[in-house]
């Protein structure tokens, strides 16, 4: 049996901190283009500073292995900020690398996942250290007499709640501006004042997938976005928690909890600081208050601006989504120590037994 994830979080957090430690200061030294944006790079001074708070985040991790405390637990907190922007580029890698179009950027793609990989294990050892340090059990977070480690039990399948489910409807309405019109262009239309011809020479670097999909009239990105609204309904929504009886094999099973947390999770952040600064920028730069985008790929500026704000409005839409749905997935889905003594003070939840036989294991946050 593979040891109980609180084990093991502060171990893998300070690992992935002192991997991106010593690459953050090797592209340093070596003058490595590590792009910040479509055209800039990180300069080495920003390099030097990620690698020194990454050493500092992996002592942070260790130094509360023995004895867990609220300060400790913060110290592993407050880094995490740092690393986060450095996730906004996780979506767009993906996406370009499913739909068959290769590696931009080595170090870009390298960056991103050291960048996700760091922030994602210093969560899991904050939240295992802040449980601990309030004399909570760090795997399911409830305070019981018993020291863990047993069985668990699973909440029964459930249902969002009302005001959850009209947030998260409400920011995927947010897609459909943008997913409309490259609909239009996919189809053969002309929008924004650029012909499906001109928008067809601007994507012909495509990668050979996405030129299928585009002339069966779907867009990649936009069947992208529809992935991640179908990860929203499963978040919201009992056959994310148990697979529907219709699935051979699978039926009426539990769903593994971080099968939709964790695309959820890795994708929400960066999707959603991505969109609210483009979201930002579309009407700042129609005032002239920032600079406009140079027009290109058939656009006019009013066009491309308008575009920009499409996108944001999707991006962002899709981001706080997942945010909203992944937190309310992972409260309703929180398993408990399901062997506890009779002093146990927090009651457990209903227990879910799948057909196939009971749930045990290491359990998750």
């Amino acid at each position: 049996m593979t040891a109980p994830w609180p084990v093991w979080a502060p171990y893998a957090a300070a690992a992935s901190a002192a991997v991106n430690a010593a690459a953050q200061a090797a592209w340093a030294l070596t003058g490595t283009a590590v792009p910040a944006t479509p055209h800039h790079d990180h300069p080495p001074a920003a390099q030097f500073l990620l690698a020194l708070l990454s050493l500092l985040a992996a002592a942070a991790c260790l130094a509360g292995t023995e004895r867990p405390t609220r300060v400790r637990a913060a110290l592993v907190i407050a880094p995490i900020p740092i690393f986060v922007p450095g996730m906004i580029g996780f979506p767009l890698h993906f996406v370009t690398l499913l739909s068959g179009g290769g590696v931009e950027s080595a170090t870009g793609l390298a960056h991103v996942l050291l960048s996700t990989a760091t922030a994602a294990f210093l969560a899991l050892c904050a939240v295992a250290y802040h449980r601990r340090s309030r004399g909570r059990c760090p795997r399911c977070g409830r305070a019981h007499g018993h020291p863990g480690g047993g069985p668990l039990a699973h909440p029964a399948p459930s249902t969002a709640s009302r005001r959850t489910r009209t947030a998260v409807y409400a920011l995927m309405c947010g897609v459909l501006p943008w997913a409309g019109v490259k609909t239009v262009w996919t189809l053969g239309g002309d929008a924004l004042g650029v012909t499906a011809e001109e928008w067809r020479a601007a994507n012909a670097g495509a990668s050979g997938p996405a030129r299928a999909l585009a002339a069966a009239g779907i867009d990649v990105t936009v069947l992208a976005a529809m992935v991640a609204i179908l990860l929203l309904l499963a978040l919201m929504y009992p056959w994310g928690m148990a697979f529907p009886r219709r699935i051979p094999v699978l039926a009426g099973r539990r769903v593994p909890r971080q099968l939709p947390l964790v695309p959820a999770r890795l994708t929400a952040a960066s999707l959603a600081l991505y969109g609210t600064a483009i979201t930002a920028y579309a009407p700042l730069a129609a005032l002239g208050a920032l600079p406009a985008p140079e027009p290109s790929g058939g656009f006019d500026r009013a066009g491309l601006i308008w575009m920009t704000a499409f996108g944001g409005l999707a991006f962002a839409g899709l981001g706080h989504g997942l945010i909203i749905a992944s937190r309310s997935y992972s409260a309703r889905t929180r398993p408990a120590c399901a062997a506890g003594p009779a002093n146990e003070v927090t009651p457990r939840p209903r227990s879910f037994v799948p057909s196939g036989g009971t749930t045990t294991g290491g359990g998750s946050p």
